[in-house]
């Protein structure tokens, strides 16, 4: 297995690519600034692109996707909910700031395919299902792919969960922007993100990876209390 991470743009924003076989990859959340890293990646390494896949549609995580998916000739997969916000005139402030200060071409890829969740996929070798989780965007998917063998640092993981902007080590999305939904994310955190093994490394938006059952026994909101 092949899995390396960087954190692209002003708002850090985590790019993955993942590989299980060593040669076909997917690219998770290119985001501003992503893709030239992801060139260098995939050069240095010796990897094909087969797929681009977004958690959700915010700049900071798609702002690469176009030149990815497009520079490679491969489809970009995102929720269907979330493709208005290739429409600049949806887009606040900030994010209409991002995109000009860093000259991102915000535009949708070419091969952009719209998800609604729960689908299965076979990308690069790999089975990757979705689970919508709205709250801090309509649009928001966790894309859950298994462990084909052991991961020898944690034996104990059976899966990658890539959980865009709904968990985070210790936190979770934010739900005060445009399409935030304070219930429907409390929504999400108990039937999606509880529903987890214990055994699922969890891969976020921002910030360090973790694992379920950290965030299960130390992320309030993640608790009765919270979420009640």
């Amino acid at each position: 297995m092949f899995l390396t991470s960087f954190p692209a743009g002003p708002l850090q924003a985590n790019c993955y690519i993942l590989s299980m076989d060593g040669r076909r990859c997917v690219v998770v959340d290119p985001g501003v600034n992503a893709f030239e890293p992801v060139k260098e990646l995939v050069a240095e390494h010796g990897l094909t692109v087969e797929a681009v896949v977004l958690t959700h549609g915010h700049p900071d995580h798609v702002g690469g996707a176009a030149d990815v998916a497009d520079h490679y000739g491969v489809p970009a997969y995102l929720h269907e909910s979330d493709r208005e916000l290739f429409d600049t005139s949806l887009l606040m402030p900030w994010a209409l700031e991002i995109i000009d200060r860093f000259g991102v071409n915000h535009v949708e890829p070419a091969d952009l395919r719209d998800l609604v969740g729960g689908e299965t996929l076979e990308l690069a070798g790999m089975t990757f299902t979705t689970e919508v989780a709205p709250g801090h965007r309509p649009g928001c998917l966790l894309w859950r792919t298994p462990l084909v063998e052991p991961v020898p640092q944690a034996p104990e993981l059976t899966e990658i969960v890539f959980t865009g902007d709904v968990v985070f080590a210790g936190s979770i999305g934010r739900t005060d922007l445009p399409g935030g939904d304070d219930e429907a994310m409390r929504r999400s955190l108990r039937d999606v993100v509880l529903a987890l093994p214990d055994t699922a490394a969890l891969l976020p938006g921002h910030g360090p990876e973790t694992t379920m059952a950290h965030e299960r026994a130390t992320n309030s909101y993640l608790t009765e209390s919270y979420l009640r």
